[in-house]
């Protein structure tokens, strides 16, 4: 039995133009038998099923590849490391694996998780027990005590819980590769930098040349992929040299990492929705206002943008990330925002950005080969869109304007259900926000009427 769907506008990933008239032909295993004019579609039995969208917009499922499914929308780094069981957050990222898929996410990369968490929503969804995105999963951060995840004073040392295992020397990070690999990650994700930085403010990479090297080709031995955290120049130098096969971040890469990365084959995944949310949405009030982080994610999304506009221009292949999974970054909320800033920041076109989210990623993807693209022998993961993301792209942002999502051909849909975020994601211990000495009280109360006359 073959599924038949007629497309008002089809757009496959292969083109920049969406055609008009076309048929989509998928077996019961989800897979594309036929993409192209409806006159020329074979023809369609009497049991054949026909699902009429020629009035829809009919697209590759999206991708992001930056999804972190364990930390349950954290305000804290608190929150993702030591308040939750690891039993909890695999059950607590299905859920939010669920609200991507329904937002037109179809695939996602988890790059970087505590325990075994993204690797079991993987295979509970791999193996038919619950509906949901495909997931290529990673495991634990591999990081050292100047690199990302390290956040803990020595005295209480790297949590069990935590997203980053801290190593100290190259073999037992060697180890922790072996050990991921035989769990079946996807990926290996490396902690390049993160916290330490010179007098002039310039990041230290948290590895060395040689250090990084050994880790990428031990993973590369082993058949994964490498993925890295990488925001200074030094580190995003050390990873491309390397053949870090995808760059997180990247702010402050230069011509020599970008001659770096394109004679080894680096991809780059700018991450502009986090820094931007930031930026925008973060309140006086709130501890990373008080620190006044949005000034300072302001500055370097700047440099940020002027830097990965020459790596593109220079041929860098360029993926869609969000850095989903911060209460900045909600699941299912803001993962289409990447596209819309592509074409706004970085001056992508629509049909470019849609690329970048779908071709373009599969190409790092798990069976990527099978994903992307809706062409035959690829699986039928499609949007149906009651509008033109080639002319208005933020509308993707519009749950309500996502007719339908398919995985392998089969509807996905997810009702929608609250839920007590103190009972899922807020446990911090932290009671104020202030220090009520005598003086910031005299200062709070004085200010009272003023705020109440305005």
């Amino acid at each position: 039995m073959k599924t038949f769907v007629r497309c008002g506008q089809l757009f496959t990933g292969q083109d920049d133009e969406a055609l008009r008239e076309q048929t989509l032909v998928f077996d019961e295993a989800g897979v594309i038998d036929y993409v192209g004019p409806t006159a020329a579609a074979p023809r369609r039995g009497r049991n054949d099923p026909l699902i009429d969208y020629s009035k829809l917009f009919v697209m590759p499922g999206l991708i992001d590849v930056h999804t972190h499914l364990a930390y349950g929308n954290a305000k804290s780094e608190e929150d993702i490391d030591l308040y939750s069981p690891l039993e909890f957050r695999a059950l607590r990222g299905l859920f939010f694996a669920q609200k991507c898929a329904a937002a037109g996410f179809t695939a996602l990369c988890s790059p970087g998780d505590a325990g075994r968490i993204s690797l079991s929503i993987r295979n509970a969804i791999r193996a038919g027990l619950f509906d949901g995105p495909r997931v290529m999963a990673a495991g634990r951060y591999l990081t050292t005590h100047q690199g990302l995840t390290d956040w803990y004073p020595t005295w209480i040392g790297a949590p069990e819980t935590s997203i980053g295992r801290l190593v100290t020397n190259i073999a037992e990070a060697i180890e922790e590769i072996r050990f991921q690999v035989k769990d079946g990650v996807d990926c290996i994700k490396i902690a390049l930098d993160g916290i330490q930085r010179r007098d002039n403010g310039e990041l230290v990479a948290a590895f060395n040349q040689d250090e990084t090297e050994a880790m990428v080709r031990e993973s590369h031995r082993l058949g994964k992929k490498v993925v890295a955290h990488a925001r200074g120049r030094e580190a995003t130098l050390y990873a491309a040299r390397s053949g870090v096969d995808l760059i997180f971040h990247a702010n402050h890469l230069d011509e020599e990492c970008i001659n770096a990365m394109l004679a080894t084959g680096s991809a780059l995944c700018p991450t502009l929705t986090q820094p931007k949310n930031v930026i925008e949405f973060t309140q006086p009030h709130e501890p990373a206002g008080q620190r006044g982080r949005p000034e300072s994610t302001r500055r370097e999304y700047e440099i940020g943008c002027a830097n990965w506009k020459k790596a593109r221009a220079a041929g860098v292949p360029m993926m869609t990330g969000t850095d989903t999974g911060f209460a900045v970054t909600p699941y299912g909320e803001w993962n289409a925002r990447e596209l819309e800033l592509f074409v706004d920041d970085l001056g992508f076109s629509p049909a470019a950005a849609l690329r970048a989210a779908t071709e373009v990623i599969a190409r790092f993807m798990t069976q990527g080969e099978r994903i992307g693209r809706l062409e035959p022998g690829r699986l039928a993961d499609f949007l149906a869109l009651d509008f033109s993301p080639l002319e208005r792209i933020g509308w993707l942002q519009d749950k309500s304007r996502i007719r339908a999502v398919h995985i392998a051909g089969k509807p996905f849909s997810l009702p929608e259900r609250d839920y007590d975020p103190r009972q899922v994601t807020d446990f911090a211990l932290a009671n104020w926000t202030e220090l009520y000495t005598r003086a910031r009280v005299a200062e709070l109360r004085a200010r009272a009427p003023r705020l109440a006359a305005e």
